[in-house]
């Protein structure tokens, strides 16, 4: 089937943001079809997803990439885990799964265009010939943090309708269209665990048990037993189940050795941190030590840094002040104002 430069898919969850994406997408005077992907379980929104795309009269497909999704997401999930890093499931999810599988049914079904309900911008930069990705205008709800891995192929075909929108003006709109998910909650759980319980999600998943272990200090001095290395992140302070006198937080999760370091509050700061897996947007390299605005963190407001490429696949950053709490397995992503650089996964 050939390509229609007037033809966009778009990924429809069920959600309100998604469901609002494929209105603004007609609007624009796009010829839209809605795409729901099975990823896990029975939970994938296909009946709110058919439901809005009936209201707006276009057709609407669903496609079952839950195998996918448990080799990509899952599987990188639990084996970062049992590693001790603390792992950005969204990050792969996009990476690997809802861009990368609708990149490819959108060719399959002569869709020039795919579309999301994502909170981001695109911007065409006429100097480099690229398209740029940028902050969505509501900062509260933006997700260009999570979008760090686009491609050049992928931001010259996407579309991000909820860009230039706040959440409340996006609910309004779906409201006035008489969606019948208007109303729906947010989900603030990782999709494919419910009650946040991740400890027990990767025993039943694995089918593997992971004992209990040592506390130790810095010194390898044994402070405690722990209840099995899975169960805590760096930066934990609650559910310990110390007394030692004074407040201590987990430093490092040392999988190997079956052990989780503890420390005091200012020994949780780190000046620098290394990144790999990484992946620029305006640029492929960078080719010499750059300032740039670093985030840790989806929640945390980006802290002035300066990175250095350090390997074809490797970059180094050191922040002007201190950070709490670096945790390996997650993502760094860099900016410059609202203009998403590029990002990688902390080592």
């Amino acid at each position: 089937m050939s390509e229609s430069d007037n033809r966009a898919l778009i990924a429809m969850s069920g959600g309100i943001d998604s469901s609002v994406a494929a209105f603004l997408m007609i609007e624009q005077g796009y010829e839209c079809a809605g795409m729901t992907m099975k990823l896990f379980g029975d939970f994938y929104g296909a009946a709110d997803a058919q439901a809005v795309a009936d209201t707006l009269g276009i057709p609407h497909y669903t496609f079952d990439f839950r195998g996918a999704f448990e080799r990509e997401v899952i599987d990188r999930f639990a084996d970062a885990y049992i590693r001790g890093h603390t792992p950005n499931p969204c990050v792969d999810c996009n990476r690997y799964i809802k861009f990368k599988r609708l990149f490819t049914k959108a060719k399959e079904l002569g869709c020039h265009y795919i579309a999301t309900g994502h909170y981001a911008n695109t911007e065409y930069d006429n100097v480099t010939g690229r398209w740029l990705l940028k902050k969505a205008a509501d900062e509260k709800k933006d997700q260009s943090y999570f979008l760090y891995t686009m491609t050049k192929e992928l931001l010259d075909r996407v579309k991000f309708p909820l860009g230039g929108l706040t959440k409340p003006e996006v609910r309004e709109i779906a409201r006035r269209q008489n969606f019948s998910n208007a109303d729906k909650k947010e989900s603030q759980d990782i999709c494919f665990i419910r009650g946040g319980d991740y400890a027990g999600f990767i025993e039943k998943y694995t089918g593997k048990s992971f004992p209990p272990g040592n506390f130790v200090d810095i010194s390898g001095n044994i402070l405690g037993r722990h209840v099995g290395v899975i169960r805590y992140t760096i930066g934990q302070k609650r559910g310990l189940g110390l007394s030692l006198g004074e407040a201590v937080y987990v430093r490092e999760i040392d999988a190997v050795n079956n052990a989780v370091v503890l420390c005091g509050e200012q020994d949780l700061y780190s000046k620098a941190l290394d990144a790999y897996d990484i992946n620029f947007i305006p640029f492929d390299k960078i080719d010499k030590k750059l300032k740039v605005h670093a985030k840790i963190r989806y929640n945390q407001p980006a802290q002035q840094a300066v990175a250095e490429q350090t390997g074809e696949n490797a970059f180094r950053v050191e922040f002007e002040s201190p950070q709490r709490a670096v945790t390996k397995g997650q993502a760094v992503v860099l900016y410059d104002g609202d203009i998403v650089l590029g990002g990688g996964t902390i080592g």
